[in-house]
């Protein structure tokens, strides 16, 4: 059993999906590094608060964050285009448009001889 798990584990898609998470990750906290430090501040311009997590509003005891939902809504925005970037480049690299097949010899001589017998109708 410990044998077979090592070989699922060392298979080629159960690698990829782990090196796919550890990336993910490191690129989540840079794209939310940037929302905080580069993109909140430009917000901040507008809406008067450098920090868009603590935009919020109070109606009786609750309280809504609706800062925090609007950084989390950019960083999902980032990194969706950023994949949507990567999966398009990939398809174009790896799903190069095949040339067209050339046409059966002997289809091309019996459409040739069907053309020819209807004009001598």
């Amino acid at each position: 059993m410990l044998k077979e798990f090592k070989e699922f584990l060392m298979r080629g898609n159960a690698l990829d999906l782990a090196i796919g998470v550890v990336m993910g990750a490191a690129f989540s906290s840079i794209v939310k590094s940037i929302v905080t430090n580069l993109i909140g501040p430009i917000i901040s311009i507008f809406t008067g608060t450098v920090d868009l997590s603590a935009l919020r509003f109070k109606i009786g005891s609750a309280v809504f964050k609706y800062g925090s939902v609007l950084n989390e809504v950019i960083n999902f925005i980032i990194i969706g285009f950023v994949i949507f970037l990567i999966v398009k480049a990939i398809n174009r690299i790896f799903h190069k448009s095949k040339p067209e097949a050339k046409p059966d010899p002997t289809i091309v001589l019996l459409t040739e001889i069907r053309d020819q017998l209807k004009k001598e109708k």
